[in-house]
């Protein structure tokens, strides 16, 4: 029997927070990722991780915020916590290999389109294992084609979000970069979605996990209040959280020539007053 599927049982509310959180998490991660490339070698792979643990956090709870609102009639809606908080990992650590090549290499040609597409997998990775963590009274069955595009989407999406983020135009760029991110991201979900039918058993059998009610706690008390502790870290100055950057010396810099420091002494110099020249005039016995 075909069960009918509600995405939107809770109407808009769900979407737009989903967005947020998405946004949130995009935000986050590619403002840790540009000032990574702003900062000496040392401090690079802890802005780079937060950034990875900032936007797989971000399209977890955004994922599971929408299924919120997700409910099929005729049968409750059971999730397996261990698969659940596996696609958190799962999340994070994909993100974050990419994040890492793009921190590295640099946000353009091969670099970028490897670290995008292990961004994006990694995106549609958690999106699928989140969905497998469900446990109902029916089958779960999806659209081969519609479930590629779902893929297509996540990919393309992490490879503009990263080389937005390697383009270092400040935080506005960023946040724009973000919300563009947050839409795709969405747009993956909801696409995949699309893809998905169900075949109810129809045998009344009790299924096994967690409801969705209470996913929400940790959901929120946990990848949320990491948010936003990354949120306050990221307001601030580098210069405020760790001190000074290194910068790297002109030497080390190709196609610029090496300069020697020359090192000034505290005492001014002593500048002699110019001598007036005195006009000679003629002479006389009492002058010789």
């Amino acid at each position: 029997m075909q069960g009918t599927i509600d995405g939107f049982s809770y109407g808009l509310v769900t979407p737009l927070v989903a967005y947020f959180m998405a946004c949130l998490g995009s935000a986050l991660g590619l403002r840790c990722t540009t000032r990574s490339m702003l900062v000496s070698h040392s401090w690079r792979p802890g802005w780079l991780a937060l950034g990875s643990a900032a936007i797989g956090s971000g399209i977890w709870t955004m994922h599971f915020v929408a299924m919120m609102g997700f409910t099929v009639r005729g049968t409750p809606i059971h999730y397996d916590r261990a698969m659940t908080f596996a696609s958190l990992a799962v999340a994070i650590v994909m993100v974050g290999v990419g994040i890492f090549i793009v921190g590295y290499r640099g946000a353009r040609g091969t670099a970028l389109f490897t670290g995008g597409t292990v961004t994006g997998l990694g995106i549609a990775s958690m999106h699928y294992l989140g969905m497998a963590s469900m446990s109902l009274d029916g089958k779960l069955e999806y659209d081969t084609v519609t479930v590629g595009i779902s893929v297509a989407i996540a990919m393309a999406a992490a490879t503009a979000a990263l080389w937005a983020a390697g383009q270092v135009r400040g935080f506005l760029w960023s946040v724009s970069a973000s919300l563009v991110m947050g839409l795709a991201v969405s747009g993956m979900h909801y696409t995949g979605m699309a893809a998905l039918s169900v075949h109810l058993h129809g045998t009344s059998e009790p299924t096994t996990g967690d409801s969705p009610a209470n996913l929400l706690a940790p959901m929120l008390i946990g990848p949320l209040a990491f948010l936003l502790l990354a949120g306050v870290v990221v307001m601030f100055d580098p210069l405020l959280v760790m001190g000074k950057p290194t910068v790297v010396p002109v030497e080390h810099k190709p196609g610029i020539p090496a300069h020697t420091h020359v090192r000034h002494s505290a005492r001014r110099l002593r500048f002699r007053p110019r001598r007036t020249v005195e006009h000679r005039g003629f002479r006389t016995p009492q002058n010789r």
